[in-house]
């Protein structure tokens, strides 16, 4: 399955158009490298997503191409995420 269609499918970002851009924008490591939309994606696999101030990293358990939004979560095991205060001291 393509990365972006996962990122929607999991539910980790709502729109495949958005993740597609955050994946093409750079914003995006599978497995330590950048990757694109189109990357193909199996269980296993890390994924490292930075959203601005947020940071999330997570392991695929599973890929399928249809599941139920209270499902969405068993795709996925969240391994950390974090943000960044926008706070100078």
């Amino acid at each position: 399955m393509r990365l972006d269609k996962f990122l929607k499918v999991s539910r980790v970002i709502k729109r495949r158009t958005l993740a597609k851009e955050v994946c093409d924008g750079g914003q995006v490591t599978l497995n330590g490298r950048a990757a694109k939309a189109g990357t193909e994606v199996k269980p296993g696999d890390i994924i490292i997503i930075i959203f601005g101030s947020r940071k999330i990293k997570f392991e695929i358990l599973s890929v399928r191409e249809n599941v139920p939004a209270k499902q969405a979560g068993e795709l996925y095991n969240m391994l950390e995420e974090s943000f960044e205060s926008g706070v100078i001291e």
